[in-house]
């Protein structure tokens, strides 16, 4: 038999997130991003619950690949664009469009030989700092490439770095959206800015032409703890469960685990479950971090090691030694635990969580 642990992808969630999104955004069409082996639920699981999408947005040629081998023929956006010449090559032959975002890749295109024009999405680095082309050499970079025989449309975007909370109690998009409306002002070209949180928060500016659906197409709430799940009526697209596989009694004095982390106060049952930081659990969740025991809430005990933790089963006198363990997602009983949640105890994002679970864990569509 193998060791209990496992994740399911919930399809249907996938669906009615992707549904959300739309809901926000009626007058665009959305990208659903799939990046991250779509945020480690696995592109070829999730593509059933995402297929109604309008296009797919990755980083990896080879996940443009596997989209391609799915049959779909819709568009595919490279989100940081090529990395050397010869991937323009292949750009062509799948038919992806593609961001630019820095002078060097409208070199590559110069030089690219090709019968297709393609289509491209010129970044603008309107404060986020990381990729774009700066607002004074953004007009530029578009005449460059409107002159390229090898450039067919030139779609326009950005990317919010506030748009999920306040900044320095300021409107978190304000100074970002202004950069982008002068920067393109009467540019020609599809305009895509909205992440899922400018698309959960401030659709009615944002939600142009295109929105990106990350986070939320798995369930994810981008600006939680202000909001969760329910709140924006977003369901979880992965749960991680496992089963008790031993139970202690313990007493005043005794320790759980490594370090001796936790130190009972009083007599204290402990389950034993099957999941570790090999598996991908946080190492570093602390005592408290909330799980689900047949569907009812309890709490981690001690320091996660590699195979197993260990939970409190003093207020749950049904439940032992084989006892479904929810980490985090939908629970038995119509019982749920959210990611962010347990990410939040963790000190980390759900993001995070859903993208670390290890080769070694089995998933399967539920």
């Amino acid at each position: 038999m193998p060791r209990p642990i496992e994740a399911l992808i919930h399809t249907d969630a996938l669906a009615h997130n992707l549904a959300r999104a739309r809901a926000q955004a009626p007058n665009a069409r959305v990208w659903a991003v799939v990046k991250a082996n779509a945020y480690g639920h696995g592109i070829e699981r999730a593509f059933e619950g995402l297929r109604a999408a309008d296009g797919f947005a990755l980083l990896d040629l080879d996940e443009a690949q596997r989209l391609r081998a799915l049959d779909w023929r819709g568009p595919i956006l490279l989100l940081e664009g090529v990395f050397e010449p010869r991937d323009l090559e292949l750009c062509s032959r799948l038919k992806l469009w593609h961001a630019v975002h820095c002078e060097e890749q409208i070199d590559w295109l110069a030089m690219h030989k090709t019968h297709e024009p393609h289509r491209v999405f010129l970044k603008l680095n309107s404060g986020m700092n990381r990729l774009g082309f700066t607002p004074t050499a953004f007009r530029a970079a578009y005449a460059r490439l409107e002159a390229l025989p090898q450039v067919d449309e030139i779609g326009l975007m950005t990317h919010f770095s506030d748009a999920d909370a306040m900044r320095q109690g300021v409107d978190g998009i304000a100074h970002q959206l202004a950069a982008f409306q002068a920067a393109t002002e009467g540019l020609a070209g599809e305009l895509s800015i909205a992440n899922s949180a400018a698309t959960l928060r401030h659709a009615a500016r944002t939600a142009l032409d295109w929105v990106r659906a990350g986070i939320m197409s798995y369930g994810g709430v981008p600006d939680f703890p202000e909001h969760d799940a329910a709140y924006w009526d977003l369901r979880p697209a992965m749960t991680l469960r496992s089963k008790v596989i031993g139970v202690q009694q313990l007493q005043p004095g005794d320790t759980v685990g490594y370090g001796s982390a936790y130190t009972c106060e009083r007599a204290t049952r402990v389950g034993i479950v099957a999941c570790g930081y090999a598996d991908g659990y946080p190492r570093h969740a602390p005592t408290g971090t909330p799980v689900l025991v047949d569907g009812q809430r309890s709490r981690t005990l001690g320091r996660v090691s590699m195979d197993m933790l260990a939970v409190d089963l003093s207020e749950l006198p049904a439940s032992g030694f084989g006892s479904e363990v929810t980490l985090w997602g939908e629970g038995p009983h119509a019982s749920r635990l959210p990611i962010d949640e347990v990410a939040q105890a963790a000190g980390t994002i759900g993001y995070e969580l859903m993208c670390a679970i290890a080769p070694r864990v089995p998933v399967r569509n539920a």
